[in-house]
């Protein structure tokens, strides 16, 4: 029997429908009756075939004919919105879908699995998470290491001991001792009280790698979460179903605290949840249409839950795998502003970079000897200008493996420290099969601060100052994510800039990757012929960098040029020199000093 779930004046409404046949108006009438019913004074309707109302759904908002037959109009288990001629649409309802996500209406289901250890997570591997691209299972091992650690927390309960977090209370609280019947209802009233962030949501993604990053260091089996419980967590991510969490409201204090309060509030059937299929509702009913349980929260389970640097860590993944996306294209827009400006190649001869050896730099020089002229890929723009007489080019030209180089190996350094703490215990206190430590806080991912301005120096004391001093890591990363829309929003211009300026070189075409490079984006942007309104192209050229499809057009030629590089055999411009021209004619290369 298909049953739907109404949203009437700020209650929700669990309405089965007997027979397919019957209405959209049907339904929003019977969810007034049964919305009357409870109300001592009918809702203050006087008769409910006198009420008017208007039928929407809850995801997209668009509104439903009420002549419509169910069958056809909404799916078995779809939630849709009554509004009541005359109210609002009922202040405490959230829209549908959340900023910036335009691909959920085509969302599928993922099939396949990744399989956390709570050890092993990449960053690659958890933006994939947050992609929808798999589904969560744990390892066998990572199984029996939860079991064990929950065994120790029970321990500590069956025979009384004193530990903080869990026979006790938090921060000043630490000294008061909790009664054995309380202990459930302490972590309960843990995740409501720090349920306190402010701002907009996480967008589905950011919560997905936020719920999928916590899951693996619960897999760890240092959190004492139950093997039961967690694996409820499981199957909420796998429902994609998502908890409402502010963007705002952690400072580095213990870890995420109010943000991982807000993923557990949701976990428990509290507060607002987002999934495809229902858009925003309240938790428990986005749980029931799924077939799921809320969680019942066992003891220490509400601190395993929040204590731990998650949203810092997972905002920080996808900070530095889009930094390492988008450094990557950087070298090939690079190439192509080179090609139309009419460069020199030789400054990236591997003899010169040789006596510099930074892997960075090293790096970006490969790539920009494989995209631009060569006897693997001839240009005729290079032919063009093969002897000129300009001696060499400026600065942002001839050193671009020296600037980008070192933004690779600062991404590669602050890369290796995230893919460390993914794989982190945060908690406190961390449950051991022999012991416990009940004062461990990994908080290596604070050297991302070296980055830019660092957040940590505004840290304010919390929780009556037995936190008196704390990261701001959240706002680090949400700054570092900022920054790094920027840089792509200008190497998108540059993109179009270079793909314009190779129309004032034609008939001459570049080398095979940058004419590829070039087709792309003309498959999204149309030369400028006359002036026009600038901004869709530039978010066009954008979206091309944001799902690194210049890189996937030019990758192919850089690895080929890899693997079957030959010496150039061609003559090169007089004005180019290497190592080996002046080593076979007897040029003495002057000493630094004497320059």
């Amino acid at each position: 029997m298909p049953r739907y779930t109404v949203h009437v004046r700020g209650e929700w409404l669990a309405v089965p429908c007997r027979d397919a046949q019957l209405t959209v108006g049907w339904l929003g009438r019977e969810a007034i009756k049964r919305y009357v019913k409870n109300k001592p004074d009918n809702g203050g309707f006087a008769s409910v075939d006198d009420v008017r109302f208007l039928v929407r759904r809850c995801k997209g908002l668009g509104l439903l004919d009420d002549e419509d037959p169910l069958q056809v109009a909404l799916e078995d288990n779809e939630f849709v919105e009554v509004v009541i001629e005359g109210d609002a649409m009922s202040p405490d309802f959230i829209p549908s879908q959340p900023e910036g996500v335009y691909l959920y209406s085509k969302y599928r289901e993922p099939e396949k699995y990744i399989a956390l250890d709570g050890d092993s997570l990449t960053t690659e591997d958890l933006v994939n998470l947050g992609k929808g691209h798999y589904k969560i299972k744990l390892t066998p091992t990572a199984e029996k290491k939860v079991q064990k650690s929950r065994e120790v927390i029970d321990s500590i309960i069956k025979e009384k001991t004193v530990v903080y977090g869990i026979t006790t209370g938090f921060g000043k609280f630490a000294r008061t001792i909790i009664p054995v019947n309380k202990l459930e209802e302490l972590q309960v009233n843990l995740v409501r009280s720090h349920s306190s962030g402010v701002g907009k949501p996480l967008i589905p993604e950011r919560c997905r790698m936020l719920l999928a990053l916590r899951i693996n260091v619960l897999a760890k089996g240092y959190s004492g979460i139950s093997l039961e419980t967690l694996k409820q967590v499981i199957e909420v991510f796998n429902a994609s179903c998502l908890p409402y969490v502010p963007e705002k409201g952690t400072v580095g204090a213990s870890g995420d605290l109010a943000p991982l309060s807000h993923l557990a509030l949701g976990l428990i059937g509290e507060g607002k949840m987002w999934s495809p299929k229902s858009g925003w509702a309240d938790a428990k009913y986005v749980l029931e249409a799924h077939g799921l349980k809320p969680v019942v929260l066992k003891p220490k389970e509400g601190l395993a839950l929040i204590n731990g640097t998650q949203m810092i860590t997972s905002l920080g993944c996808e900070a530095v795998e889009r930094a390492s996306a988008i450094a990557r294209q950087a070298d090939i827009v690079a190439a192509l502003t080179l090609e139309v400006l009419k460069g020199t190649t030789k400054a990236f001869d591997t003899d010169i970079h040789a006596v510099r050896p930074h892997r960075g730099q090293v790096e970006v020089a490969f790539r920009f000897r494989s995209l631009l002229d060569s006897d693997h890929h001839p240009s005729e723009i290079a032919e063009s200008h093969r002897f000129c007489d300009r001696v060499q080019d400026a600065y942002t030209l001839r050193c671009c493996p020296q600037v980008h180089g070192v933004v690779n190996d600062t991404i590669a350094f602050v890369k290796n420290i995230i893919t460390t703490e993914l794989n982190s215990a945060t908690d406190n206190p961390v449950s051991f099969d022999c012991l416990l430590n009940c004062s461990y806080r990994n908080q290596a991912v604070s050297e991302n601060k070296a980055l830019c301005h660092p957040s940590s120096v505004d840290s304010l004391s919390t929780s009556a100052a037995t936190e008196d001093h704390v990261s701001m890591g959240g706002w680090a990363a949400r700054k570092a994510l900022r920054v790094i829309e920027h840089v792509e929003q200008v190497l998108a211009i540059e993109l179009l800039a270079a793909c314009q300026g190779i129309e004032f070189l034609r008939p001459l075409r570049t080398t095979t990757p940058l004419e590829k490079v070039y087709d792309l984006v003309r498959s999204v942007v149309r030369p400028w012929i006359k002036d026009r309104f600038m901004a869709p192209d530039i978010e066009a050229a954008h979206r091309l960098l944001l799902e690194q499809k210049v890189w996937e057009v030019a990758a192919p030629y850089i690895e080929k040029y890899r693997m079957e590089h030959i010496p150039e055999s061609r003559p090169v411009s007089p004005t180019a020199f290497s190592l080996e021209f002046l080593h076979k004619n007897f040029i003495k290369i002057p000493e630094s000093g004497d320059l």
